[in-house]
């Protein structure tokens, strides 16, 4: 006479909870990032300012420097290398504002620490941060490409479009790691203070302002070691493809790894420093 086997329909009710578990795990994922996307976005726009000023300043620099200047305006490679390098200086500038001085203030608030001790972890308020930045990166770049459209003969071909897409969400990565590095690890009074030093230094050395062919050789030979530069290289040649990015791709890759490097020592320095 045979025995009832009792054990295969536990492990088979195990297995099919273990397997919903996992068919729900990606679900519960993406709706905690979209919940963090969105808290962190109105809180953002609460400050309507802090918005208009991001997203303008890119656009009143093409206004002003770009559109006056006939010999840049009226070509359409030259004018649209500017815009190129205006929406550098753009992605820059959304992604360590963001990061840099809004992981800073967040970190100031009682409510983050309570935050960062839920179960959900630290993946959805992470990807919900950068999703948020990607989206003032883009606020930012409507407002340039309009001047670039109207004002000058800057142009882009919808393939080229597709890449300059592609090329901006490259571009911010190194950037957004290095937001993320400023955040936490300083305080909100000194990261303001660290990614405005950063900022328009890196702009101004990487070319975002200037080409660099107007450099001397001395500024030209530094600014080939810095990330602006390499990105502006990879923007350039996303629309126009007109770019000498032999060198540019290293760089470019380098700085991820030491900013990525950076991002993830300040995250464990922080958590270790607040939650021993």
């Amino acid at each position: 006479m045979s025995t009832p086997d009792t054990a295969t329909p536990a492990r088979t009710t195990r297995e099919v909870r273990t397997a919903q578990d996992a068919d729900a795990r990606p679900v519960a994922f993406a709706r905690l990032t979209l919940i963090h996307l969105r808290a962190q976005f109105l809180e953002t726009v609460r400050v309507p300012i802090a918005v208009i000023s991001a997203a303008l300043f890119p656009a009143l620099a093409a206004f002003f420097f770009v559109v006056p200047n006939s010999a840049v305006a009226d070509d359409p490679v030259i004018a649209t290398q500017a815009i190129a390098q205006l929406g550098v200086f753009a992605v820059m500038s959304a992604c360590l504002f963001t990061h840099g001085t809004g992981v800073a203030e967040d970190r100031g608030q009682p409510f983050d620490g309570y935050v960062r001790t839920l179960p959900a972890g630290a993946g959805p308020r992470l990807v919900g941060r950068v999703l948020n930045g990607l989206c003032f990166t883009a606020i930012s770049l409507v407002p340039l490409g309009l001047v670039g459209a109207i004002f000058t003969e800057a142009s882009l071909s919808a393939l080229r479009l597709v890449v300059a897409v592609a090329a901006v969400l490259a571009v911010a990565v190194p950037f957004t790691l290095l937001g993320l590095a400023i955040g936490y690890s300083m305080s909100a009074k000194a990261a303001i203070a660290v990614v405005q030093v950063v900022l328009f230094p890196l702009a101004f050395a990487g070319g975002l302002f200037l080409p660099p062919n107007m450099f001397p050789g001395w500024l030209d030979l530094v600014s080939t070691g810095l990330p602006s530069r390499a990105a502006r290289e990879v923007m350039v040649l996303a629309t126009t493809g007109q770019s000498d990015v032999g060198y540019a791709i290293p760089v470019f890759l380098a700085w991820t790894a030491v900013f990525a490097t950076m991002a993830v020592l300040a995250y464990r320095n922080d958590e270790g420093r607040r939650f021993r």
